[in-house]
């Protein structure tokens, strides 16, 4: 049996599992506090979804704004064809951006935050997505707002909880992954 790393499910598992996972394991050698006190954050589970709803659609937002001025053209367009090249249905969309916002922020927010601290994993995290690279200015521009957005979630989990995090982070990809996959406009503005 072949595995189809290009399909939306499978790189969905496999982002949920093998990111998610590995988090939960450096949750319990790391963290001062027991997986499920970690789990369970400092707020209840409606003002957390609520919270990283709000945060989450913001950056979102503010991101689509910066990827859709003129002078990220080039960048748009390589990304918005990467996406759509995918064939992405909206439930994709949903699927893959719960996998990443729940499997990533275990690992990087729950698991390597508290050894490299909020900056630093912040900024390792937007480098290792490819949005800091020094010989393309305009996609490093991106890369700065990122780290700043990444950053704040790295803040929510610690003052509000993980779950918090990872509903921002699912939120930012909905709206990228939705309007890079949907979005049929010519050019941007």
């Amino acid at each position: 049996m072949e595995i189809d790393f290009r399909n939306p499910r499978v790189l969905g598992y496999i982002t949920i599992l093998g990111f998610g996972l590995s988090g939960l394991v450096l949750i319990w050698f790391v963290r001062e506090e027991s997986v499920i006190e970690f789990l369970r954050g400092h707020y209840s589970i409606p003002v957390q979804i609520l919270t990283g709803l709000i945060y989450g659609l913001v950056c979102g937002y503010v991101a689509w704004f910066i990827v859709q001025r003129r002078f990220m053209r080039g960048v748009y367009a390589k990304y918005s064809d990467l996406i759509r090249s995918l064939n992405l249905s909206i439930g994709d969309v949903w699927f893959l951006s719960f996998c990443a916002g729940f499997g990533e922020e275990l690992f990087f927010r729950g698991g390597l935050q508290p050894l490299l601290g909020i900056w630093i994993t912040a900024i390792f995290f937007v480098a290792i997505h490819g949005y800091l690279n020094p010989m393309n200015w305009r996609i490093t521009i991106y890369g700065i707002a990122m780290c700043f957005f990444i950053a704040g979630m790295g803040y929510l989990t610690e003052e509000v909880g993980i779950l918090s995090a990872a509903v921002a982070h699912m939120m930012v990809d909905v709206v990228l992954l939705k309007k890079l996959a949907f979005s049929h406009r010519s050019g941007v503005e």
